[in-house]
């Protein structure tokens, strides 16, 4: 592909990302439509002035002005009268640089990843161009004339690059792996590409053992060496490495030997490696080896420490200016934040990222976006305007995507079934989703832990008790009683949901004496996070305080006060969420209903009033059901 090519099919990319036709970026760049349309299809070539003005247009961060050769442009079309001035600048051709000197995109220019551009001074990561700004990079021309595989490979990984940042991820890992294979004899190219396909998203609960096995290849012929290069692909191969063992949630689909859980020793001794090594490690490793290790930990550490983590990643990213990392942070920020129970400043993260979106011009970030304020929206009960996008848009975007392949197939899709699925329990409309094909999808993804409680819980939510208590049986088994979950990450929802099942379960006397000797694991997983909010997927829907599922728990175990206890630590992280809120008033009327105590007993009616007319006033059927229920069968009265 000559550089007018790949110029062409970069704009094209960002114009369609945007939602743009030709017309309407002709209205924003002062060209003609006409001339935009043969800039795309090659039959004319574009000048810097054109880029500038796409670059603007579009938020490339330089990108489209990176891509034109290293030559005078040729003469542009000229502009009609009243337009703005700016003709082409002769030998204009880099990219805005990074601190770091990265692209400004989480792209580098990648010829410095090659062993010339090594001997000349080059470091992985580094940008190529004469404006590349302090990053140790030299001209790019000199590093393609001295490298064996520079041009071409520098190529591909631009175009890779493209292809990611605006959601394509099976086209920039396609490319990404032609990049491995033209690199072939060159270690470092290579282990450069091979960090390149990491980024892409796996299937959930899904090891990749085939990009494992390429990390490990270049891993062995990266070991002992100590040059800076070397030592940075050698750090950001090793974290993909641990977080994508983690992604294997169960014996059926982890790498033997390689468990999850073995992760953890790796992702913490990169950390060190990397704390070691600076300030000599670019921007670009620092972000990488941040992001890919927090993942890693994710299961396994407190959220508390993510935090820490992700708050660096987004001090760094920012300084570095990567869209790419800005990206990653600003989603893990907002992830550890909402799990600290931080909600306050999640929404400020949450909102800073739809800015980022906005400027990316991608369907996935928009997606994403939608998201988050999906589940903010669940959180605060607003569930008209989570229903019109979950419904909606979201699952419009999420099949496109995966029926043209950008993503894994079942990455957006079970985000989108996770939080209808939390919708329909918040609105007490269960049966729906029996209604539904997104059953089908629950049941198809039972080799998730969490969905196997879901289902139990829909099963209770739908009046099918003796199969949700086969369900929570049949899951204790397989899992040793509840005793091999991590202590953080996929776990604390999947306790959190089963802790509902269960209280259903004992509300109803089904079965209690067969499954309650398996409560105590999930009590204990439970209580060591008193002040944490749960929150299921990456990120999908807050379930709420971690201290009211132990509540529950504490009640089904008939201990009222040890349970009032908890309900009352759940308050100050959910105060702010009136469903939550809600729930827990109707937790503690009937807490305090079993207690000993009259004057504890007294108040029990008054809470479930109050949950009562919240509930109606949200549309929770089912917890304004229950309320109704107590009033009517409890003892105590006004």
């Amino acid at each position: 592909m000559t550089p007018e090519e790949e110029f062409a099919e970069a704009l094209r990319l960002r114009r369609k990302a945007a939602g743009l036709s030709l017309g309407g970026l002709s209205r924003l760049v002062n060209y003609s439509k006409s001339y935009l349309s043969r800039v795309e299809n090659g039959s004319r070539t574009a000048g810097p002035a054109l880029a500038r003005e796409c670059d603007t247009a579009l938020h490339a961060e330089g990108e489209l002005l990176g891509l034109l050769p290293d030559r005078t442009a040729a003469p542009e079309r000229p502009r009609r009268s009243g337009q703005r001035r700016g003709g082409p600048v002769p030998g204009a051709r880099a990219r805005r640089a990074a601190p770091d000197g990265t692209d400004g995109t989480g792209g580098a220019g990648v010829a410095g990843a090659s062993a010339a551009s090594v001997a000349s001074g080059g470091t992985a990561g580094s940008a190529s161009g004469p404006a590349a700004g302090p990053g140790p990079a030299g001209s790019a021309g000199a590093l393609a004339a001295l490298g064996t595989f520079g041009a071409e490979f520098d190529q591909l990984i631009r175009r890779g690059d493209a292809r990611h940042l605006l959601g394509d991820m099976y086209e920039a890992g396609r490319l990404y792996l032609a990049a491995y294979r033209a690199a072939e004899g060159d270690d470092l190219a290579r282990a450069y590409a091979i960090v390149r396909c990491a980024r892409r998203w796996s299937d959930p609960g899904q090891v990749d053992r085939d990009l494992i096995a390429r990390i490990d290849d270049c891993l062995r012929t990266l070991a002992g060496r100590e040059d800076l290069p070397a030592v940075e692909l050698r750090l950001r191969l090793t974290a993909h490495r641990a977080k994508k063992l983690t992604m294997g949630v169960g014996d059926d689909t982890a790498v033997p030997g390689a468990e999850p859980g073995t992760s953890v020793d790796r992702a913490r001794g990169a950390l060190r490696e990397l704390r070691g090594r600076l300030p000599g490690i670019t921007a670009e490793t620092h972000c990488e080896v941040l992001t890919e290790c927090r993942w890693a930990l994710y299961d396994f550490a407190p959220a508390g420490e993510l935090l820490a983590l992700s708050t660096e990643l987004r001090d760094v990213a920012t300084r570095s200016r990567s869209m790419y990392f800005i990206g990653e942070a600003l989603v893990a920020l907002a992830i550890d934040q909402l799990r600290v129970g931080r909600v306050t400043a999640a929404d400020a993260t949450v909102r800073r990222h739809r800015e980022h979106a906005a400027h990316r011009h991608s369907t996935l970030a928009r997606w994403q976006q939608g998201t988050l304020d999906a589940l903010m929206n669940l959180w605060q009960g607003e569930f008209t305007a989570a229903e019109e996008w979950i419904l909606g848009e979201s699952r419009t975007i999420a099949e496109a995507m995966e029926e043209n392949l950008s993503v894994p197939a079942d990455t957006l899709s079970q985000t989108c079934l996770g939080q209808a699925y939390w919708l329909r329990h918040e609105q007490g409309r269960m049966a729906d989703l029996f209604g539904s094909p997104l059953m089908t999808g629950v049941r198809r993804r039972d080799y998730f832990p969490v969905w196997r409680a879901g289902l139990a819980l829909a099963l209770c939510e739908t009046g099918r008790h003796e199969q949700a208590a086969d369900q929570v049986l049949a899951f204790a088994a397989d899992t040793g009683g509840f005793t091999g979950f991590p202590p953080n990450g996929w776990a604390l929802p999947t306790a959190a949901v089963l802790a509902q099942a269960c209280a259903e379960l004992a509300a109803r006397d089904v079965r209690v004496e067969e499954w309650l000797p398996y409560v105590p694991p999930l009590r204990a997983l439970l209580d060591a996070h008193p002040g944490d909010l749960v929150l299921a997927g990456w990120p999908t829907v807050l379930l709420g305080p971690a201290a009211r599922f132990s509540g529950l728990l504490a009640l089904v175990a008939g201990e009222p006060e040890t349970a009032l206890g908890h309900l009352r630590r759940a308050v100050r992280p959910a105060q702010h969420s009136p469903a939550q809120m809600a729930r827990l008033r109707l937790d503690e009327a009937r807490a305090r209903s079993s207690s000993r105590s009259p004057a504890v007993r007294a108040k029990a009616g008054d809470l479930a009033r109050t949950a009562l007319t919240t509930a109606e006033e949200l549309g929770m059927a089912a917890v304004a059901r229950d309320c109704r229920e107590f009033l009517r069968v409890s003892p105590v009265r006004p």
